[in-house]
């Protein structure tokens, strides 16, 4: 097996003054697990293909094609992609827009995606008054108007919520009532149940959603077929799958993700 290179390595943007650079890395050439870093500068992570999961702040949020996940300067993250994921990432020098100032997914238009991919051409070190400085101005007042898309799961560090989050990620067809997991766990339902809503900001149902949601995302990005997602999580039926992934994000999954490494693959 040949040795992948760090994608952390192959690019340091704290060593360009510039408003915003871009870069592009596919993660057929670097390991697929980014671990834990920080960077002055905030930092937009897209994916062209394939998905990105990405852990910061007590979240996991998942970059499908249509998004952007905004991670703000000085906060700590880490991110595993896909096998087929082909990753675009924008570092933006603190004060230098008006994007908001904690982590967020933001909605991204084939307008920005295509500003990027032409920023990316350019070099890191270019002159302020220069056609790349004014494409990264116009670009960067274009994100800070893009919706928000609620596509992270909050996590916990505290013991028990933490071992059914893991067994859940693990196994999540496991269908499991938050009686039989009060059990597991050696806790009343009723304080497991406000134990959730404590660490997460959701009740246990609300997060079991939210986490098949966050793995549906990124099963569909790359490239697993919808019956085969709704299996892995435990649906009676396809359309069972679908009807919650519809009341999530507002579509169908083969209308918000339709495609993955340019080929169609939803049924």
């Amino acid at each position: 097996m040949s040795y992948r290179s760090s994608a952390i390595a192959s690019v340091d943007p704290d060593t360009s003054d510039a408003t915003a650079i871009a870069h592009r890395l596919d993660f057929a050439d670097h390991a697929s697990e980014v671990p834990t870093h920080i960077h002055r500068k905030g930092q937009l992570i897209l994916a062209s293909y394939g998905a990105v999961t990405c852990t910061a702040a007590q979240n996991v949020w998942i970059v499908p094609p249509n998004c952007g996940i905004w991670i703000p300067g000085g906060v700590p993250h880490s991110a595993r992609a896909t096998a087929n994921a082909r990753v675009d990432y924008l570092f933006v020098e603190s004060g230098a827009s008006s994007l908001p100032d904690h982590y967020c997914a933001l909605e991204i238009t084939p307008m920005i995606r295509t500003m990027i991919d032409r920023l990316a051409a350019e070099p890191k070190d270019y002159p302020p008054d220069s056609h790349a400085a004014r494409l990264a101005r116009v670009m960067l007042d274009e994100l800070a108007e893009m919706p928000r898309q609620g596509l992270n799961l909050p996590v916990s560090e505290h013991t028990k919520i933490r071992a059914i989050a893991d067994a859940l990620t693990a196994r999540p067809s496991d269908r499991s009532t938050v009686a039989d997991w009060a059990q597991r766990v050696a806790m009343s339902e009723r304080s497991l149940a406000r134990l959730m809503v404590q660490e997460t900001g959701l009740t246990f149902g609300r997060w079991r959603q939210q986490l098949h949601l966050v793995v549906a995302l990124r099963e569909l990005a790359s490239g697993t077929s919808v019956q085969r997602v709704a299996a892995i999580l435990g649906y009676e039926s396809v359309n069972a799958f679908i009807t919650m992934f519809r009341k999530a994000v507002g579509s169908t999954p083969s209308r918000y993700l339709p495609s993955a490494n340019g080929r169609e693959h939803f049924s």
